[in-house]
């Protein structure tokens, strides 16, 4: 039996378990921060599905072969994984899969991978690629066989841009999360808001008719306006023709007519929205009706099926789009598991396997053929945030990246309670990313 078919017979049983109805998205083994989460303006057409139930016969064929991952995952969000990874080992007699939640991955493996001691796999999030590429806690998959064509057939845009760094693939996408516009359908249709979803003047108009039918109330509360939160006002700067914050070569792309478009755009839309903001205000407002939506990720959705909200999404603007994903350590190559520790990484990143786990943990998979498959298409909340991400720019993996949060939340916070004018704010900006990046350098 395959590993992917002992794997849907497993993941089946669970899934029944679990009821046939909506399953609550159980909590995250960390809630990405705020101010840290990605380019991708279509979904491209997966051409097939890559071969992962066959391991390549690594250099030492007649050793038994152990693969130590390290990762974060916890709680009822890890036991399916688990039972995907015990589906592997079923099928493939010799190969062991060794699973080590660590805590603080970055300290671990500054310890650990100097001295080839520590994982063969790190399963992490795309914008640690650059820092650990050059330190060389991760290495190229190039070499492995690897490449962008690869990547562009099996895996959705923004996760394919996301694993590549100066000129190399780094790891293969598992999943991808983002920002979307989360709606109580009580309050407003999706026809409310602008067909368009880079139409930002409908927007505004919207949010402006909104607030005068209902005094007191406001069409969409998004935490990075009234709280420093460069994530989560990604979408608009985006949206408004941004790129990208900085860029792999530390080019800062603020203090341009685009920067300012988006500087200008929310001002006038501060008008029309609460004057502060934190995840607890919004979740609030949107939960007791002050907000008619939530311009947030997937965690909320939680909260609102607890609470009974009948909820539609709306994807807009162009959001940052956070990928997970699997590196490889210069270990499996020192352990001669390089070969048998792709396959792991093949097999795991699988459209198969991960529509399975989709439909357990309610994730957005990176695999294009898991998204378009007949299993995920009545998913109405994957494929809702699926939208918004198709529409993302992927979370930077350039070690440049650290230099943009503080300064673009720290002005769009200045620009919406009238410290700063937009022009002066998007100045500001680009001139302490600019100035980070010089020490960086």
């Amino acid at each position: 039996m395959s590993a992917v078919a002992a794997l849907f017979i497993v993941l089946s049983l669970i899934l029944s378990a679990c009821g046939g109805g909506a399953t609550p998205t159980p909590a995250p083994t960390t809630i990405p921060e705020a101010t840290k989460p990605p380019e991708a303006t279509k979904t491209p057409e997966a051409t097939k599905t890559p071969e992962a139930t066959k391991t390549p016969a690594p250099t030492k064929s007649a050793e038994a072969i152990q693969i130590i991952i390290w990762h974060g995952w916890a709680g009822d969000y890890l036991k399916p994984i688990e039972t995907a990874f015990r589906a592997y080992e079923a099928a493939h007699p010799g190969i062991t899969i060794e699973l080590s939640k660590v805590d603080n991955l970055s300290d671990a493996l500054a310890i650990a991978v100097p001295v080839r001691e520590g994982p063969d796999i790190v399963a992490w999030t795309n914008d640690q690629i650059g820092n650990n590429a050059l330190v060389g806690n991760i290495v190229p998959l190039n070499d492995l066989g690897v490449d962008e064509a690869f990547l562009k057939s099996t895996y959705e845009a923004a996760p394919v841009s996301g694993m590549i760094w100066n000129g190399k693939i780094w790891g293969l996408p598992e999943t991808e999360e983002g920002i979307t516009l989360v709606y109580n359908k009580a309050l407003v249709n999706e026809s409310d808001f602008p067909t368009d979803p880079q139409d930002f003047a409908g927007l505004l108009a919207a949010a402006r008719t909104f607030a005068e039918k209902n005094p007191g109330k406001f069409l969409i509360c998004n935490q990075g306006l009234g709280n420093s939160d460069a994530y989560h006002v990604a979408p608009i700067y985006f949206g408004h023709g941004v790129p990208s914050y900085v860029d792999d070569q530390g080019k800062v792309y603020l203090n341009t007519p685009e920067g300012l478009a988006a500087a200008e755009w929310i001002k006038a839309f501060s008008a029309y929205a609460p004057k502060e903001t934190s995840h607890d205000i919004c979740r609030y407002m949107l939960l007791e009706g002050q907000a008619a939506a939530w311009w947030t990720d997937r965690w909320a959705i939680a909260d609102a099926e607890a609470a009974g909200l009948d909820y539609g999404l709306k994807a807009f603007g162009r959001p940052f789009v956070g990928i997970r994903t699997l590196m490889l350590t210069p270990n499996a190559v020192e352990r001669e598991h390089a070969a048998a520790a792709l396959d792991v990484m093949r097999y795991f990143t699988s459209a198969d396997v991960q529509k399975g786990l989709a439909l357990i943990n309610k994730t957005v998979p990176a695999a294009s053929a898991a998204l378009s498959s007949v299993e995920l298409a009545t998913a109405t909340t994957i494929q809702g945030f699926a939208a918004a991400l198709a529409l993302g720019v992927p979370n930077a993996n350039t070690p440049f990246a650290e230099a943009q949060w503080d300064a673009v939340g720290d002005v769009t916070t200045a620009i919406w309670n009238g410290s700063q004018t937009p022009a002066a704010a998007m100045k500001a900006a680009q001139a302490a990313i600019e100035n980070k990046i010089r020490q960086m350098k």
